[in-house]
């Protein structure tokens, strides 16, 4: 009697760890396939950021030579840090 106890207890018991198992393996799947998601629109952030950068530049040397446009750059240039 005593061993079908303690074996209805350990079968329930592997049962539960199959079965976390289980859910932690598709936890995991989902959440590496939202991290490449992530990662794709950082990188494409990252690029967008790096071209408004290379505009912003371009303007400032164009705003040297005609400084009649440099009222319409002058919010958008980097400030420094008051600190």
């Amino acid at each position: 009697m005593k061993s079908e106890t303690t074996n209805t207890v350990l079968t329930l018991v592997l049962a539960v760890v199959v079965l976390a198992s289980v859910l932690f393996a598709l936890q995991s799947i989902f959440r590496s396939r939202q991290l490449r998601n992530l990662q794709a629109q950082t990188i494409a952030c990252q690029s967008n950021l790096n071209r408004l950068n290379l505009l912003l530049n371009e303007a400032l040397v164009y705003g040297k030579v005609h400084p009649d446009i440099n009222h319409v750059i002058q919010p958008f240039e980097a400030k420094p840090a008051t600190r």
